[in-house]
This record gives structure tokens, sequence and C-alpha cells, in this order.
């Protein structure tokens, strides 16, 4: 059985205010290329297909299209699970016309887990798709008042889950969860509503499973065995991401259960990445970029209108920073006693930051006036 599994498109999501449906379009044509070349036989996309709980229209119909397509003749199963970014009754209603033979839609928390069965030379492997659904949620479906964090939520969800197996099948469970010993990115939002709340739940929860296609986290990992697994977000969402390689998991689960995993590359169209330097140095480039940008200016005073020239050559550039500004003493974040010791410096440095130019000869003479002033008042008491 050949499994492709992804997760975390997040269908119309900005980054710093710049569109990303460009880089969207890109990342699902490789999507569909990937499946027209490598013909798998499921296709698990575990959640926060789109950003926010009400997608724009221009998003809907990308992902309709988009599984029209892949659906088109018959033969690929799809099983779809709502994230946390996701509104749960939307996605399950993509369900309502889908082929239940073929296909398995969840939405919102349902008592019965029942998987999607298909069956290749081997015999019959089941999909459980097990959507995100926060505390309060689990409570009323399950009717249990003792569900207080995330891992309880997805205790309840496999125990319906394992009453709905057939005897002696291959079990892949698909789910959108944080997975103790998994590594975050900043694009994340919490999985628990609950101040202070544990979100993670053990991978303990999933023994039995052949393959467990995890979303939530945006890096690519697996979680303490391999066929415990994130495909990762296809783009990256944040700064912290600089670099970080792109893919989605190509699984092929053999006869006894066991699974052969292969990384498909997913190459954005636009990169996101720093460069550093001074303004002038970074003006004189030869040519510029597309890329999502974040600028950081080595130069030691403020610099004139700096985003704008900087637009010239990148267009693209959202984020921008001095240097200076990270160092503790420029932030006036060095030791608070070695801080009022140095009054001069932090009056210099405040002025700096509040008005963006270094303070004039005759600001810091009044400051050096003023201070000695105060210091033999100290004295003379």
């Amino acid at each position: 059985m050949r499994i492709l599994h992804t997760s975390d498109w997040h269908l119309g999501r900005q980054f710093h205010g710049v569109s990303l449906e460009g880089d969207h379009d890109a990342i699902i044509a490789q999507v569909e290329a990937a499946i027209a070349e490598h013909r798998p036989d499921a296709l698990i996309i575990a959640g926060d297909i789109f950003d926010r709980l009400t997608p724009s229209q221009t998003a809907l119909r990308r992902f309709s299209d988009f599984v029209r397509k892949v659906t088109a003749d018959g033969k690929l199963a799809i099983v779809l699970i709502a994230g946390n970014h996701d509104a749960a009754a939307q996605i399950g209603a993509m369900g309502i016309l889908a082929n239940t033979d073929h296909a398995l839609v969840r939405g919102p928390l349902d008592r019965d887990e029942r998987p999607l069965l298909i069956s290749d030379e081997h015999g019959v492997v089941a999909i459980s798709a097990l959507p995100f659904g926060y505390e309060f949620s689990a409570r009323a479906c399950y009717e249990n008042e003792g569900i207080n964090c995330p891992a309880d939520v997805l205790a309840e969800q496999i125990a319906s889950a394992r009453r709905h197996l057939p005897q002696g099948v291959r079990w892949v469970v698909a789910a959108h969860a944080f997975v103790e010993g998994a590594s975050t990115s900043e694009g994340e939002r919490p999985l628990t509503r609950s101040v202070g709340g544990i979100e993670t739940v053990p991978a303990s929860l999933f023994d039995g499973a052949h393959y467990v296609a995890l979303g939530h986290l945006h890096r690519p990992q697996a979680v303490g065995v391999d066929h415990i697994r994130y495909s990762g977000a296809p783009l990256a969402f944040g700064f912290d991401e600089e670099g970080h390689a792109k893919s989605m998991t190509l699984v092929d689960l053999a006869a006894d259960g066991s699974v052969s995993l292969t990384e498909l590359p997913l190459v954005p169209v636009r990169r996101v990445r720093a460069i550093r330097g001074k303004l002038a140095e970074l003006l004189a480039a030869p040519e510029g970029s597309a890329d999502l940008i974040r600028v950081v200016l080595t130069d030691e005073h403020p610099q004139i209108d700096p985003m704008k020239r900087i637009r010239a050559l990148y267009p693209n550039a959202v984020q921008l920073s001095y240097e200076r500004e990270d160092r503790p003493q420029e932030r006036g974040l060095v030791d608070g006693r070695a801080a009022l010791d140095q009054p001069r410096e932090v009056i210099a440095n405040f002025v700096r930051f509040v008005r963006e130019t270094p303070i004039t000869d005759a600001e810091a003479a009044l400051v050096d006036e003023a201070v000695a002033g105060l210091t033999a008042g100290g004295e003379a008491a």
C-alpha cells in the first residue's frame, strides 16, 4: 500500500502581510505532479488545510479544484481531517458528497471513529482519521467530564478507533497533535485553551499503529520511531524556518506492516531568509530578489527611510532591525546596577531609541551638567 502524507497547507495564509497565493499554487502543482508520478493508493492531509476558520473563497476554490483534479479517475483514496486552524464543520461538510468507499473526511469529533478500509494485494489497510478537537468539545462528544487536556481527547479517539478495527488489518492513523519530543516552529498555535495547560500527547497512545500521519508541527520529523511522523508544512511560515527543507512523505506499507519512507522535496518559489549588512552595501547589490526577506542592518546609526530604499531591490522585505538592537548594552538590558552607574549612556540610548537619531553634543552637555548636579547634590546630602 502506498500513501502520500502531507499536512498544514494553511491555505489563505499571509507572510507578514504578503500574500502566499502564488506560493501555494506552486506547491499544489508539485503535489499533483507527485501523485501523477508515484501513484499512491491514498492521500492523507493531516489537518490545517486552511489558515483561518473562515477561509476566503479563493482558498476554498483552490482546494476544491485540487481535490476534484486528483480524484477524477477514481483511483486515489483521500483522507482529510480538521486541524486547529480549520472550522471542523466546514471540513466535515466537504465529505457529504464524497464517495464513502474511497474517501474519509473528518471535521467534528465523533464517538464512532470508523476507519476507511482499502485493499491491496496483501489484504486490508484501515485508516483512522482523528480530527483535532478542544477539550470542551470532547467532553460533550464522549460524555466524559474527565477530559482536561489534548492527551485525554486523543485517548478517547484512539479507543473509539480501536473498537472499529477489523481483525488482522494493517492500521494507519491520521491525527493533528503535538507529540512529546517533537520540535516546534514559531508559526504554530497552541492546542489547548487552558492557561498553563499541557498540550503534548505521549507517542504511546499510538501503540499498535503501523504508521501515524501527523499534522500540526511545521518541521518534517519522526518522533521517537520512524513510523510516527510529521510531514511538516509545505511552506515556511516564520523566519525561524530559514534554510529548512520542505517535503511530503511517501509511505510504502509492506504486507507485514513495516514501512519504507521517502521524503519528496517541495521547492518554494520564494525562500524565507535574512540579509545582513550596512544599508549602503545592501543597496549596492547587483540584483535584488523576490524572496521573503528579513533585513538586519549593521549600521551603528539609524538610516533614512531604510525599508523604502531596501524594497526597491527586495520588494518582499517584510521586517527590518538593527544588529545593535540585539546587543544587551544597546537595549539597556545590562545588569541593572551597571546601567545606573552609567546614566549618560542610558539617556543617550533612550534618545536614540525614541528619536532614531543620536544625541547631539549640545544635548550631551546638558545631560552632563544635570548628572553632575545630581551627583553633587547626592554627595552634599
